[in-house]
C-alpha cells in the first residue's frame, strides 16, 4: 500500500508522499514523487499503484519534455500529457500483466502552475488517463491508504486555511496513517509549491526528524480528551464526585 496526500489550499499546494514499496514479502523504500522543470516552471507527480507503470508514464513524461520540448501555458495540458503517456503504458504492458494476474493499476496526483495559469492548479488522474481537478470544493486528495487520514483533514482543513497550518494537517494526516498500519511508513517526502513562485520546494523527513511533533500531537489529544464534558455519562460510568 502506500500513502500519498496532495492539498490544495488559498496560498499554495502541498505534496506529501511516503516511501514504503511492498513486493511480494519484500519492502523497501523508493520515491513517490518527483519534481519536473518545465520551462522555468516546476510540477509535481505523486504516485499510488504498480511500480512498473509508474516508471514507464513518469520516463516517457519525461522524454516528451525533453525530446519533444514540450511547453504547456495551462497545468490541465501537463495532466493531459501525463494522462496520455499512462494510456500508451496501458496500451503496451496491460494485457501482459493481466495474464500474470496484476490490475492495470496507477493514481497520480500532479500539481504546480503553468505561465497562463491564473492560480496554482492540482488533479487527480486515473488509471484510464482521465483526470478531475482538486478545487477549493475537494480540497485535498489521498491516493493508497486512505482510512486514516481523512478526519482530520474533513474536520479542520478549508481554503483559507494557511500554507503552514495545512503543512501541519497534512503531517498529522500521514501519521495517524502511519500508526495504524505496517504498509506506509517513512521516510517522507515533501513537498510545497507557494502561490505565484512557479517553484516547488522538496525536502525528506525521517521519523526522528519528526518524533517530537508526532509526540506533542498525541500528548495534545489525551489534554483533549481529559477537558471533555462528562455529565452525559453518569448513568453509564460512576463519576468521581
Amino acid at each position: 500500500m502506500t500513502y500519498c496526500l496532495g492539498i490544495t489550499v488559498k496560498e499554495g499546494l502541498i505534496a506529501i508522499a511516503d516511501t514504503r514499496i511492498t513486493a511480494g514479502n519484500e519492502m523497501y523504500s523508493n520515491k513517490k514523487i518527483s519534481i519536473h522543470e518545465i520551462k522555468n516552471h516546476s510540477l509535481f507527480i505523486m504516485t499510488a499503484g504498480l511500480r512498473s507503470v509508474r516508471d514507464k508514464a513518469v520516463t516517457y513524461f519525461n522524454q516528451t519534455v525533453d525530446e519533444d520540448e514540450a511547453s504547456y501555458d495551462y497545468m490541465f495540458q501537463a495532466a493531459t500529457a501525463f494522462g496520455q503517456m499512462l494510456k500508451k503504458v496501458a496500451q503496451e504492458d496491460r494485457e501482459a500483466l493481466e495474464k500474470e494476474g496484476y490490475q492495470f493499476n496507477l493514481h497520480a496526483i500532479v500539481g504546480g502552475q503553468m505561465p497562463k495559469d491564473d492560480t496554482h492548479k492540482l488533479f487527480l488522474i486515473f488509471p484510464e488517463g482521465n483526470w478531475i481537478e482538486i478545487n477549493d470544493g475537494l480540497k485535498y486528495q489521498i491516493i493508497g491508504n486512505s482510512n486514516y487520514g481523512k478526519p482530520l483533514l474533513n474536520r479542520n482543513l478549508h481554503f483559507d486555511t494557511p500554507l503552514k497550518d495545512a503543512l501541519k494537517m497534512g503531517f498529522l494526516s500521514f501519521d495517524a496513517t502511519q500508526v495504524s498500519t505496517n504498509d506506509v511508513d517513512f521516510p517522507i517526502d515533501v513537498v510545497v509549491y507557494e502561490k505565484g513562485t512557479f517553484k516547488a520546494k522538496e525536502v525528506r523527513l525521517y521519523k526522528e526528524d519528526m518524533q517530537k511533533i508526532s509526540d506533542d500531537w498525541n500528548q495534545a489529544l489525551r489534554n483533549s480528551l481529559e477537558g471533555i464534558e462528562e455529565s452525559w455519562m453518569k448513568d453509564l460510568i460512576s463519576l468521581p464526585k
